[in-house]
């Protein structure tokens, strides 16, 4: 069948019927959330377990079930591998993972899916693991790839069910009170396993730093755990940051930046009480420094600014550009320490974030943003999951949420990557749909979505480079060979969700090349 974008969606996958894409606000949920099993924990009685095999004894973990963890430790998590290898040699198999993304350092993973101990995967996959499922490594069934809100709607609205959550947590009580903004290791907020903690079975909070009653502020309460385990190292730290999130040196790339700072500018939106996110690569972070910069040039304090959290938002916080900083995640260690000692860096969790099923986002109060893409195409529709030879290597993020809440949304980008063209006639994959997104900014020129003509006639008065979005890729297409382009078999391998839980696109096994 066909969804709003004309993609080919299958109407089932296994045991699930699919629901295709109807437009970025096409959907009303209706129903009621799901529920946990009832409990009580009777004075006296300890949560304190002595292992991780230890918990998952008493959690009653058995193959087929599902695991859940957070990622805000990024490519420094120890415990997903930790947890995974105690299920091998405990002989539980049949797991289907769920995590909020992984990321290199869990390409052990690999063996556990060759060996039918992880048999689906629903979370972000960066780097091998992502790589291996997209080159044929079989699971048992199409992995699922969901926005951060998306994610936290799921486990809501019942689509996932969670056997046992892991969460990974810097400090906690023996009472299952936990934070991820303390600790020896502290790691940013763990709010992501808030919904985990709230609807899992059973809750397992993984500590390497117990302290006495109460652990404050507390991310996860201990109304939600069932146990805690106390380990040597959960994670480190120092590899929460990686190469994305470092500011670009490209005298390219930082041109982008700089031009779409002056769309900004240009919008009208640039005004006492602006408000914005920044993105997490290279030309955003440059893009969010810019910003920040005609903001003290032209005298304006914004309400709020929403990230992750990195070193230069924070510098925009100190700086009283912003009076309020809005964090669900934490890129860089001055962003953790941002959390932990600022009283106006509020720590929020992603249902208040981006939740399409709630009664509010912090994204739909958004000014401005600027995100990237691997490819955008003349439709507007952006990429972010694949890359043109149709690997499965990038989670979405919140690039959905921040896209479709936006009163500006622009996609920062270069027109070329080596040799490839960025700007495509078709995306390998759709991420987020042409409808949300309101400019493509290139070394070459700003490309204004035919649906804002005000914000059109907005650059040009502002003298800004508008052209064409089709003039701008035939220029760069000028400068390369045609590349090489993937023939996708009939296998799905993977879903992408939209963030109301509708199915966007998929991703389909590469059985050749033309």
């Amino acid at each position: 069948m066909k969804n709003a974008l004309d993609r080919d969606i299958p109407e089932q996958i296994g045991d699930r019927t699919l629901r295709p894409f109807q437009g970025a606000f096409g959907t009303t949920p209706t129903g009621r959330k799901a529920a946990r099993p009832q409990k009580t924990v009777k004075l006296g009685e300890t949560k304190v377990l002595k292992s991780i095999e230890a918990a998952i004894e008493a959690t009653g973990l058995e193959s087929g079930m599902t695991i859940s963890f957070h990622h805000s430790f990024r490519n420094g998590d120890y415990l997903v591998n930790t947890v995974v290898d105690a299920c091998a040699r405990m002989g539980i198999n049949d797991l289907r993972l769920f995590p909020t993304a992984l990321f290199p350092v869990h390409a052990p993973l690999i063996e556990h899916i060759k060996s039918g101990v992880v048999a689906r995967i629903e979370g972000s996959m960066n780097g091998p693991v992502g790589a291996f499922v997209s080159q044929g490594g079989k699971l048992k069934a199409p992995a699922v790839l969901r926005s951060h809100g998306g994610r936290w709607r799921a486990v809501e609205a019942g689509d996932v069910h969670i056997n046992v959550a892991f969460v990974a947590a810097p400090q906690a009580d023996p009472y299952g009170n936990a934070t991820g903004i303390k600790g020896r290791t502290p790691c940013g907020p763990i709010a992501f396993s808030a919904v985990d903690a709230q609807y899992a079975d059973k809750t397992v909070v993984v500590t390497n730093d117990l302290q006495p009653y109460p652990v404050y502020p507390f991310e996860i309460q201990q109304g939600w755990t069932d146990y805690v385990v106390v380990v040597d190292e959960i994670g480190d730290p120092g590899s929460i940051a990686s190469g994305t999130l470092k500011i670009t040196r490209s005298p390219t790339r930082l041109k982008i930046a700089r031009l779409a700072a002056a769309a900004v500018k240009a919008s009208g939106y640039l005004k006492d009480g602006f408000s914005f996110q920044g993105g997490a690569g290279g030309i955003s972070l440059a893009t969010t420094k810019f910003v920040g910069e005609e903001m003290e040039k032209a005298g304006i304090v914004g309400s709020f600014a929403m990230g992750g959290g990195t070193r230069l938002l924070v510098d925009i916080l100190h700086r009283g550009l912003v009076h309020v900083l809005l964090d669900g995640q934490a890129f860089d260690l001055d962003a953790i320490a941002s959390l932990r000692d600022d009283e106006t860096h509020v720590l929020i969790d992603p249902g208040h974030y981006a939740n399409y099923d709630s009664r509010g986002c912090s994204t739909y109060m958004l000014d401005a943003a600027f995100l990237g893409a691997t490819e955008v195409d003349l439709d507007f529709n952006v990429n972010v999951n694949t890359h043109s030879d149709g690997q499965l290597l990038h989670g979405i993020g919140g690039h959905q949420e921040v896209a479709a809440g936006a009163k500006l949304t622009l996609i920062t980008v270069p027109t070329l990557r080596g040799r490839l063209p960025v700007i495509v006639d078709r995306v390998t994959t759709v991420t987020t749909p042409g409808e949300v997104i309101d400019a493509i900014v290139t070394e070459r020129g700003i490309a204004v979505n035919p649906r804002r003509q005000d914000l059109n006639d907005r650059f040009v008065r502002a003298g800004l480079p508008v052209r064409p979005l089709a003039d701008i890729k035939a220029e760069a297409d000028r400068l390369t060979r045609p590349p090489r382009k993937p023939v996708f078999g009939d296998e799905v391998i993977a879903l992408i969700e939209w963030r109301d839980g509708t199915i966007i696109d998929t991703v389909r096994k590469v059985v050749g090349w033309k």
